[in-house]
C-alpha cells in the first residue's frame, strides 16, 4: 500500500457521484464505440468504476448493478465483433471484477459464449499460420483479439485448458513464417498493415508495432503475467526472452531517459531512419510499454530490464515536456494511463522514486478533473480518470483488479 492522496480520491469521488445516475449518460455527447456493452465507451466502462468503489468500500454495490443493467439492456455480442472491450467477454470482465456470487449463472453463460469464440479464433489464427500468411493486427492484437480474449481467460479461469491454448497461440506466433516474401527481413509478428490495421499505400511494407494497445508489448505483458500467475504452456519463457531481445533492439536511451518507439516501418527495421518517441501514454508511449518490460523483468529474473523500465517512467513523470503531450485526462492517450501505469509499477518497485514522483501527476489530473465533464467513458473520459485517481487516493490496488483491461495487473 502507497500513501494516501486526499486530493486525488477527492476528485474520483465527485466523478462517480456526477455518473451516479445511468440514465444521464444520454446528457453526454458520446462517441460512437458508446454501445452500453462497450467497454471503452459504454455503460461497462462505466460500470467498472462502482464496482472498484463499492468493493474497496468507498461506493455503492446498487449503483454499480445499475450501470451493469444497463450494460446488458440490448442483445450481447457474441459474434466478429465480440471481444475484451465489447460483447460477451467486456460484460464478463466486468461480472467477474464485481466479486460477487449475484451474477454467478449469467457468468457461467458468458464464460461459455467467451470460450467458444477464443476457440473458434484460435482455430482461425492457427489456419492463418499453416498457410503461412501475414499476421492481421484484429487477429492477436488486446483490443479486438486474441491477447484480449487471453487476459479475460487468464483472470476468470486460469487453469482452464483454453487459457493454456492462448498462451499457446501466442508462443507460435514468434516463430518464423519460412517460404514468405521478406520473412527474414522483419519479425513474424510484423504486419502489412497501417495503424489502423488497414493496408494503407503510406505503409506499402506495413508495420511492426511496440504498442500494448494493438502491439507487441501487449503479448510481452500477457506471456509475462501468465509466468508470474504460475500458468503452465510450453515454450512461454523462450517465447518471452525472444521478445524482449526485439524490444531491446529498439530500446532508446537519452538525456532525459530510456523509450521505446510506437512502431517502426521497414525503414526503420533496416536502420535507414531512426524512429520517433511516442508521447508517455498506455496504448503507444512508456506507459503501457515500460509496464510490460517491467512485468518481463519480474518474470524473467532480469534486474537490469525491470529498472530500466521503471527509469523510462520516471523520466517520463520528471520530465514536464513529456507530461505536456498528454493534454487529456484518459486511460489510453491521456494522464490517468501514465498515472495507472506508475501507480502499478511503484508497486513493483524497489526504489521509492517512483511513488513520490506520481503524486505531482495525480494532483495535476485531479485539478483538470474538476472542470465540467465532456466525456463521461472509461478509455478516454472521465470514469477511467476516476478509477486512477482512486487508485493513487486511497494508495491500495484496485480490489477488482480493474486496470486487467489495460495489461498492468
Amino acid at each position: 500500500m502507497s500513501p494516501s492522496h486526499p486530493a486525488a480520491l477527492a476528485a474520483a469521488t465527485a466523478i462517480a457521484e456526477t455518473l451516479a445516475d445511468p440514465q444521464a449518460l444520454q446528457a453526454w455527447p458520446l462517441s460512437g464505440r458508446a454501445r452500453p456493452q462497450s467497454l471503452a465507451g459504454g455503460a461497462v466502462g462505466i460500470a467498472l468504476l462502482h464496482i472498484e468503489r463499492a468493493r474497496s468500500g468507498y461506493g455503492d454495490e446498487a449503483l454499480a448493478h445499475a450501470w451493469l443493467k444497463l450494460a446488458a439492456s440490448e442483445p450481447i455480442s457474441t459474434g466478429g465483433n465480440a471481444n475484451l472491450f465489447h460483447g460477451a467477454p467486456a460484460l464478463g470482465f466486468a461480472l467477474h471484477a464485481a466479486g460477487t456470487t449475484r451474477y454467478r449463472r449469467t457468468l457461467a453463460s458468458l464464460d461459455d459464449t467467451t470460450i467458444t469464440l477464443t476457440r473458434t479464433r484460435l482455430a482461425a489464427a492457427h489456419a492463418r499460420i499453416d498457410r503461412r500468411d501475414p499476421l492481421l493486427m484484429r487477429e492477436f492484437d488486446l483490443i479486438h483479439g486474441l491477447t484480449g480474449l487471453g487476459v479475460y481467460h487468464l483472470h476468470r479461469h486460469p487453469a482452464h485448458p483454453v487459457t493454456r491454448d492462448v498462451l499457446t497461440y501466442l508462443v507460435r506466433l514468434t516463430h518464423p513464417l519460412p517460404g514468405r516474401p521478406g520473412a527474414t527481413d522483419v519479425p513474424p509478428w510484423w504486419m502489412p498493415v497501417d495503424l489502423s490495421g488497414e493496408p494503407h499505400p503510406n505503409y506499402p511494407q506495413g508495420h511492426g508495432n511496440l504498442g500494448v494497445a494493438h502491439g507487441i508489448s501487449a503479448v510481452v505483458a500477457l506471456l509475462s503475467l501468465a509466468v508470474l500467475h504460475g500458468v503452465p504452456a510450453t515454450g512461454v519463457r523462450d517465447a518471452l526472452a525472444l521478445l524482449c531481445a526485439w524490444t531491446d533492439q529498439w530500446c532508446h536511451h537519452d538525456t532525459t531517459g530510456p523509450w521505446w518507439p510506437g512502431y517502426l516501418t521497414i525503414g526503420h527495421a533496416r536502420r535507414l531512419e531512426p524512429p520517433q518517441r511516442p508521447r508517455p501514454s498506455w496504448c503507444y508511449g512508456v506507459a503501457g510499454t515500460a509496464r510490460a518490460q517491467q512485468l518481463a523483468g519480474i518474470a524473467l529474473n532480469d534486474n537490469d530490464r525491470q529498472e530500466t523500465a521503471e527509469n523510462a517512467v520516471l523520466a517520463a513523470l520528471r520530465d514536464p515536456t513529456q507530461r505536456s503531450l498528454l493534454p487529456g485526462v484518459g486511460l489510453c492517450h491521456g494522464k490517468a494511463g501514465l498515472l495507472q501505469a506508475a501507480f502499478r509499477m511503484a508497486a513493483d518497485c524497489r526504489s521509492p522514486a517512483l511513488a513520490s514522483e506520481m503524486r505531482d501527476l495525480a494532483a495535476q489530473l485531479a485539478t483538470q478533473v474538476a472542470e465540467p465533464m465532456t466525456d463521461p467513458e472509461l478509455m478516454d473520459g472521465a470514469a477511467g480518470a476516476a478509477l486512477a485517481l482512486h487508485a493513487v487516493g486511497t494508495g491500495a490496488a484496485p480490489a477488482s483488479t480493474w486496470d486487467a483491461v489495460l495489461l498492468l495487473a
